[in-house]
């Protein structure tokens, strides 16, 4: 019988975690901050100045070798050989029957070397899935992932934040593109990536350095009012810019055509896995589709509640900078279109909503 307390993983981190007072909770078996001075506030800093998010419970898969990129496109649907060196982008790890393994993050060190970030609590199962499906090419697979640790710098300060940190040029670097380089005199991967909607970059460390590394951030942002931010925040700024959180918009029952995800899917390079069924899908049309909502009557239109009619809800909450209850939804096709009144059921009780393009918010250039 598994034991009722089973130990929580914990990052590189946690013990400033704990020292900063932060609120501690478990978060698909890692103990991890869900918020320190709390979450609207934590959420405004982001947006308007810079907050720093512990991100190490994330997972980094390494794929090398000759064949590198093909296994990479194989596995994966978006198309790795379009990007250039020192460039990201998001796509997903398919199924053959279409659903989503994970979503992750691919990025091109070298054209047999990629590094892909995934989800954390699907770390393991991901490594296991393209060490399952590499047979036949001539690329190693290796789980990085406990070596390193993962913090992002978010917000309009970011840039000022952690040019302090580093002799590399940080206003040059794209948007999904990424340098090679170091932070406080330790080497990093600097990545201008992503959850909150804001500016900012995601910089990979080793795990001995983090807890210093982050310290110096602290430190470095206290001119701009920089704060600790927890999973809480990170959730009401990434549905705001409604991006999709696996286990919500994503699953391995959901592919990436009704998820709205379809720009990922690259059918015109070659084959990969879960193309046919998705080309299937695709042929047969779309029954159902993702689709943003505000609440127009009294309520919030929380995780998992049905929709009237049909459909559920995957996200839901406040939206601290629109300023309404929003959320993310699947509705049958006939009913995904934007000004469609719906109604979503509220302990037993029907509350009105209504379909709004997404995303909710989208920061100034």
């Amino acid at each position: 019988m598994e034991s009722a307390t089973a130990v929580l993983l914990k990052t590189p981190l946690n013990a400033v975690h704990r020292a900063s007072g932060a609120k501690m909770v478990d978060f698909g078996g890692w103990d991890m901050p869900v918020q320190y001075t709390g979450i609207l506030d934590e959420h405004a800093t982001v947006r308007n100045r810079v907050g720093l998010f512990d991100v190490s419970h994330m997972g980094e898969i390494e794929i090398r070798g000759p064949q590198a990129l093909e296994l990479v496109n194989w596995v994966s649907c978006n198309d790795a050989g379009k990007l250039q060196l020192g460039q990201a982008h998001y796509s997903g790890l398919i199924l053959e029957g279409g659903g989503f393994v994970d979503d992750i993050l691919v990025h091109k060190f070298a054209g047999d070397h990629y590094f892909l970030c995934v989800n954390a609590s699907n770390q393991n199962k991901d490594f296991a899935h393209i060490v399952e499906q590499s047979g036949g090419f001539d690329a190693s697979v290796e789980n990085v992932g406990p070596t390193l640790s993962q913090i992002a710098v978010q917000g309009p300060r970011a840039v000022e934040t952690l040019q302090k940190l580093t002799a590399t040029e940080l206003a040059p670097i794209g948007y999904y593109w990424f340098k090679s380089g170091e932070v406080s005199g330790t080497p990093a991967t600097i990545a201008r990536t992503g959850y909150t909607g804001e500016d900012g970059f995601e910089i990979y460390v080793s795990n001995d350095e983090a807890p210093r590394i982050w310290k110096e951030l602290m430190a470095a942002g206290e001119e701009f009012g920089i704060k600790p931010a927890g999973l809480g925040a990170r959730n009401t700024l990434r549905l705001e810019a409604a991006m999709a959180l696996y286990g919500h918009e994503i699953t391995d029952e959901l592919n990436p055509l009704e998820a709205g995800l379809s720009w990922i899917v690259k059918f015109n390079k070659g084959e990969f896995l879960g193309k046919a069924k998705l080309l299937e899908i695709k042929a047969a049309g779309l029954k159902r589709k993702l689709c943003g909502f505000k609440m127009t009557g009294r309520g919030i239109g929380r995780d998992g509640y049905e929709i009237a009619g049909g459909g559920w809800v995957t996200s839901g909450g406040p939206g601290p900078t629109v300023g309404m209850n929003i959320g993310l939804c699947y509705l049958p096709l006939e009913k995904a279109n934007i000004g469609q009144p719906i109604q979503v059921m509220i302990r037993n009780q029907a509350v009105d909503a209504e379909v709004i393009a997404t995303p909710f918010y989208k920061r100034a250039k």
